[in-house]
């Protein structure tokens, strides 16, 4: 036992966590030799969602960032959050990927790489730290720390065992939840402080309150290390504040003697940064207190609220928290981070909208019950499975091995419009969002172009004419209306005929075009609002299907089975054909056509938000 180190998280985590990881290059740079003298044993600036956000909502190229940070940080070991074979990204990528990624980031200033697999699958973290072994870096694998039956003391034992055979230079105990109370935390730190040669970390988030109780006791079973926060991004779903760590710790033999004058003096500069950019500190609420009951970490309830206000449900949060620890049990008990929380909290959310268990499931949900994110921690529900994989059988493999090398073909295919090999690498995790910000970087924009909701179908030419309202196809609007009957939300819009038609929940009565008798007013039904799009839309056909959208999300195109292209109007599609992805809690889900037929009408624009119910395709049945 001995002096204690202090691992800063400030700069990634604790913005994640709290500020939707908002905080830019611009806003670190100021205090960043003043973080790097005061005595951290190492700083964690970079991956989880910086890399995603910077290209994003930030117009930050992320290397660019890090290397700024190594040049004004250069004392302080620089650490980043991998997630093992997804990367900085929310699915699986090749091998050829991974290694290149990990090779850029030591050359660009990375020390230190916490690697973890969400479902603690040593198969998904393997390669990362052998990559990363041999670019040079420091390996501290992960043990993702969770509570369920098969989450036991002995799991996570062997669990770190294993990472320390495969060249581990640290192990880290990984609290995402704020699940660890202090005497558990004593009770696994002392186990396995026991049987390892080598360096154990406690990452804890406050959530729940106990993460500083836990800090202690770990302290008194030998921790080498501990995760905390600058208190203005600390507390809530963050970590705890360093400086009540380091108070609690002074004058004991665990005292990690950091100048605690700097400190204070670093809170100060970034509680007038959170005041500046209208941050609230971090709390406990009510829902965080009852963490043991869900499970869900602060974030990803942050995440829930936001999608469920998006679709005009937010009074149902209490039924998704009551859903979620069902779903995750059906799943085999995955530990509720990045991945698996994204997908057992969509799942959960679409069970509780639906109206009906697993009536809508997104492909990256089937993708996990294939075993294309590794192996549950538990079995899985046998009649969950049955119905929504049908006859499919689940890999046993490891995933990536079903992936063929990627990195030559992306830097084919953004060769005209760069080759420098982050940005190929950017590229390869993120296509569509990085080709957006190649291509404002190069026109001087500065920031990526942002879509809001008011622009979610185009910008049209102002008022239709009299002619064109005249010529809409009411069928269209009775089913718009059908639809918005059927779902939570209050607004939805799609183009017909070079029309927008906006369908609008209203009080008593339905606005459509001067109220046709054909649409008979009643209550709490729809307003309809018009505006001329630039281009008409064929009208769906009473043969035809409509596809929707089954959750709020970005709508991306998605490519054909030939690869080469998209699907176009006028393409024929086949059943369990990929439509479209929609990325929604970070996680990009494939829309399948569940009948064959030819596209008629494709609604939604590239890149537009759409909500849930939104229809996105007319597929004909019959052959035109």
């Amino acid at each position: 036992m001995g002096r204690i180190g202090i691992t800063d998280t400030t700069l990634r985590d604790a913005h994640q966590s709290l500020w939707a990881t908002r905080m830019e290059i611009e806003d670190m740079l100021p205090v960043l030799e003043r973080i790097d003298a005061v005595g951290y044993h190492s700083l964690e600036v970079w991956g989880g969602a910086t890399f995603d956000v910077c290209l994003r909502y930030l117009g930050e190229d992320p290397w660019e960032r890090l290397r700024l940070i190594k040049r004004y940080a250069p004392k302080t070991p620089l650490q980043m959050l991998l997630r093992g074979q997804s990367l900085v990204g929310y699915s699986h990528y090749p091998d050829d990927v991974v290694e290149a990624f990990v090779q850029r980031a030591v050359e660009n200033g990375i020390d230190i790489i916490r690697i973890f697999d969400a479902l603690n699958d040593i198969r998904n973290v393997e390669p990362a730290m052998k990559f990363t072994k041999k670019a040079g870096g420091l390996v501290q694998a992960t043990v993702v720390y969770t509570v369920s039956p098969v989450h036991t003391t002995e799991h996570y034992l062997k669990t770190a065992l294993r990472l320390a055979d495969l060249g581990a230079d640290s192990i880290c105990v990984k609290d995402m939840a704020g699940l660890l109370t202090p005497h558990r935390a004593y009770e696994l730190v002392k186990l396995l402080k026991s049987r390892l040669a080598i360096p154990v970390q406690l990452h804890c988030h406050y959530i729940g309150g106990m993460a500083v109780g836990a800090y202690l006791k770990a302290a008194e079973a030998g921790v080498d290390v501990v995760d905390t926060a600058s208190m203005p991004l600390a507390f809530g779903a963050s970590q705890p504040p360093v400086e009540t760590v380091a108070r609690v710790l002074e004058e004991t033999e665990y005292d990690p003697a950091l100048n605690l004058k700097a400190l204070f003096e670093i809170a100060e500069y970034f509680d007038d940064l959170r005041k500046k950019k209208g941050q609230e500190r971090g709390v406990t609420r009510l829902h965080d207190m009852r963490v043991f009951d869900h499970q869900v970490p602060g974030g990803m309830i942050s995440n829930l609220v936001s999608q469920l206000e998006e679709q005009k449900a937010l009074h149902r949060l209490e039924e998704v928290l009551a859903e979620i620890p069902r779903v995750r049990a059906e799943l085999g008990y995955p530990p509720l981070v990045t991945p698996t929380s994204q997908i057992v909290g969509t799942q959960a959310v679409l069970n509780v909208l639906a109206g009906e268990r697993y009536k809508l499931v997104p492909g990256e949900v089937k993708n996990y019950l294939l075993g294309y994110y590794g192996k549950a921690p538990a079995d899985m529900d046998p009649a969950i499975m049955q119905k929504v994989l049908g006859d499919k059988e689940p890999i046993s493999e490891r995933p990536a091995d079903l992936l063929p090398p990627r990195l030559a073909k992306m830097r084919e295919e953004i060769s005209t419009v760069t080759t420098n090999e982050d940005d190929i690498l950017s590229y390869a995790l993120f296509p569509q969002v990085s080709r957006k910000f190649f291509e404002s970087r190069l026109a001087g924009s500065g920031r990526p172009e942002t879509v809001g909701k008011a622009t979610r179908l185009g910008s049209g030419p102002g008022k239709p004419t009299k002619e064109a309202e005249d010529s809409m196809n009411l069928e269209e609007i009775r089913e718009l209306i059908k639809l918005l009957d059927q779902t939570d939300v209050s607004e939805f819009s799609m183009e017909s005929q070079g029309i927008r038609i906006t369908i609008k929940k209203g009080k008593d009565s339905v606005d459509a075009l001067s109220q046709p008798a054909e649409v008979p007013p009643r209550a709490n039904t729809a307003v309809v609002e018009t505006t001329a799009v630039p281009e008409s839309v064929p009208v769906a056909e009473e043969d035809s299907t409509t596809v929707v959208a089954p959750m709020v999300g970005t709508f991306y195109r998605s490519p054909s089975p030939d690869a080469q292209s998209y699907v176009e109007v006028g393409d024929t599609v086949q059943v369990g054909q990929a439509l479209c992805i929609i990325e929604a809690m970070k996680l990009m889900n494939e829309i399948e056509a569940d009948t064959a037929g030819v596209v008629t009408a494709i609604l939604v624009e590239n890149g537009h938000p759409v909500e849930y119910g939104q229809p996105l395709f007319v597929i004909s049945k019959k052959k035109i």
